[in-house]
């Protein structure tokens, strides 16, 4: 099982997890390659209100969808607040947050078992999370950052499946692609408290550095997910830091905050 990326005939670069593919989920992991932004947003932005030229950042997501075979009108994303709640998607939902900024409100996870309807989240160096239950035919995607990898989301993304559509954990297969790793992302005491409070394991996925700590996000959010009956098996880590591949991805940290969007879609 892996990770890679490819380029679509519209010169849209995105990465996709063979897992997925080898089952014929529809998916896709933007770069910033292929698209119409400027400097600094170069070039495939995604983020309607990361002060680009709007316009050119709706372009650039139905480029992306173009990419993928997807339709916009199917689209659904949140309006996300490094929160922990997971809404419920249905087909009454198409559209939302597609080209605006009309997403699903104070939401950082979607989950959904209605074929034709896509879910998309953004990220600039947090974590990105794909779900897909291949049993029950259902689908999830999470948005975590620091906040959001030590409430659990990723977790409780899985057990909001189980709940509405009958998942089980041990079913499912994620993919983890790429976001900040724990060789550039250096965090500060009140930061580690939150995860020694949340975790009895913190301490693999945190190294002192100094007086602050350097993070692992991507085995975070793998260990929560194992702790709720996920197969370690079925899981995929891109394993690839942001902030060290600029080039190819966003990084709001290694940017200094003066960068892109990155968006990630999943659909049935």
């Amino acid at each position: 099982m892996s990770f890679s990326i490819q380029c679509a005939a519209n010169n849209v670069w995105y990465g996709t997890f063979a897992h997925f593919n080898n089952i014929g989920i529809c998916h896709g992991l933007a770069t910033r390659i292929g698209g119409l932004s400027e400097a600094p947003f170069y070039s495939l932005n995604m983020g309607l209100r990361s002060g680009d030229d709007v316009k050119k950042v709706a372009a650039n997501r139905e480029r992306f969808f173009q990419a993928l075979g997807i339709a916009a009108g199917t689209v659904v994303s949140g309006q996300q607040v490094h929160g922990d709640t997971v809404a419920v998607v249905t087909e009454r939902d198409m559209g939302r947050g597609a080209l605006n900024c009309d997403g699903l409100p104070g939401t950082d996870a979607l989950v959904t078992n209605a074929a034709g309807v896509a879910l998309m989240i953004f990220f600039a160096d947090c974590v990105p999370l794909l779900f897909v239950d291949p049993k029950r035919r259902a689908i999830g995607a999470c948005h975590a950052g620091w906040r959001g990898t030590a409430a659990s989301l990723a977790a409780k993304t899985v057990l909001a499946m189980q709940q509405h559509f009958g998942t089980e954990p041990g079913d499912c297969l994620v993919g983890i692609g790429p976001s900040i790793g724990q060789c550039c992302y250096e965090v500060d005491e009140p930061v580690i408290a939150c995860y020694r409070e949340a975790f009895s394991w913190w301490e693999d996925v945190a190294i002192p550095h100094g007086s602050n700590w350097r993070l692992d996000l991507g085995q975070a959010n793998c260990r929560q997910l194992e702790d709720i009956g996920v197969d370690k098996r079925n899981i995929v880590l891109s394993n690839v830091c942001t902030a060290c591949n600029t080039p190819l991805f966003y990084s709001y940290r290694a940017e200094h905050g003066k960068t892109g969007v990155l968006a990630a879609v999943i659909r049935l």
